[in-house]
């Protein structure tokens, strides 16, 4: 955290929630962003009830900031991801949740209630970034101030619970509903969080299918503007459900410039053409690197693959994002690079506002 950050979560300890303690001590401050004088974050409230209850919070966290020497505009966004809190189970009797299952019959394409937008993120091969794509992205638009969701499709390969730095199982009040995790401004679901750390997932194509019938229809995930689903890799069970079951605005495509992942973005695209699920645009990840010693960009993967396929496919390029160590190193230690106030933030912030310019989030 930056000398300006510590500075505003100094000053932020001071606002008193109605219980008597701070935004800071109820770790309710997310996505904070110091810039040019500029202050921005998040107050998560763990539910709408408690958002109610906040009252004047913001409002006096506003006029602490706006005092501060240097500050020259403060904006918060107040949300509250889940519904009011619901009364515990009885003692002794704690509800069990299983996930994986054969699907339940549905008729027809289904969307998430509460939620205005869900977008696949999908490649056709992995290795890609895609992951790394989809926790940046959430974070980026998370904090614009967009109410966002990220699901970690990936069954068989979760790595959003280590990407976003949250790893614990969700509760359940009832034993049905799922209530989600949240980190940095995100609301977070993954299989990751139901198993054992590095235990292997072995079902069949119907128990995937269930499972991702689940993590759509009972996890309590409120009022979003749009909901990420971070895809596992190919053309299988789960792309298929999610294309013929689920009310998908569109799906992003991330690959690499280079030929042989190219081959598989389109088998990808393809796929999606033939669920009649509008490709809403490109991203080319690893379009380039710098070195960090002595500045020479090079195109390890070769470099413009994606803008031509796009243009073919006459959709837009969205992005063209580099290959950095800051990136992998902050994913590894769960804290998303688009979280940060490292220029490596800058292009995803760009390709979140452009998403949110067109009414896709």
């Amino acid at each position: 955290m930056s000398a300006d950050q510590d500075r505003i979560m100094t000053a932020l300890k001071g606002v008193q929630l109605p219980d008597g303690s701070s935004l800071v001590a109820r770790d309710l401050i997310r996505a904070l962003s110091v810039k040019d004088g500029v202050v921005s974050f998040v107050i998560e409230a763990p539910d709408a009830a408690t958002a109610q209850a906040m009252g004047g919070v913001e409002a006096a966290a506003r006029a602490r900031l706006e005092s501060l020497p240097g500050v020259t505009k403060v904006s918060i966004v107040t949300t509250a991801h889940g519904p009011a809190a619901k009364p515990a189970a009885p003692a002794g009797e704690p509800p069990s949740l299983k996930i994986g299952r054969h699907p339940t019959p549905q008729q027809g394409k289904q969307g998430v209630p509460g939620v205005k937008h869900i977008i696949a993120i999908a490649s056709g091969k992995g290795g890609v970034g895609k992951s790394t794509v989809s926790a940046n992205l959430a974070v980026a638009l998370a904090r614009q101030g967009r109410k966002v969701g990220l699901l970690d499709a990936d069954i068989y390969g979760p790595s959003q619970p280590r990407m976003m730095g949250i790893n614990k199982r969700p509760a359940s009040p009832d034993g049905q509903t799922i209530e989600p995790l949240h980190a940095h401004g995100v609301t977070l679901m993954s299989i990751g969080f139901m198993i054992p750390d590095g235990e292997a997932v072995v079902w069949r194509g119907p128990m995937l299918m269930g499972a991702m019938q689940q993590m759509l229809g009972q996890v309590a995930w409120g009022e979003l503007d749009v909901l990420l689903i971070d895809m596992p890799p190919g053309t299988g069970d789960v792309q298929l459900t999610l294309g013929q079951k689920t009310e998908l605005t569109g799906a992003l495509v991330v690959s690499t410039p280079q030929d042989v992942a190219l081959i598989d973005a389109r088998r990808g695209i393809s796929m999606f053409q033939k669920l009649n699920v509008p490709v809403l645009g490109l991203i080319e990840n690893m379009s380039t690197y710098v070195c960090p010693n002595c500045g020479h960009e090079a195109h390890i993967f070769g470099h413009g693959g994606v803008a031509e396929e796009a243009a073919k496919l006459d959709v837009p390029l969205l992005a063209e994002l580099p290959l950095a160590l800051e990136a992998r190193l902050a994913g590894d230690a769960g804290v998303p690079v688009a979280a940060t106030d490292s220029p490596l933030a800058e292009p995803y912030m760009k390709l979140a506002d452009r998403l949110v310019q067109v009414g896709l989030a």
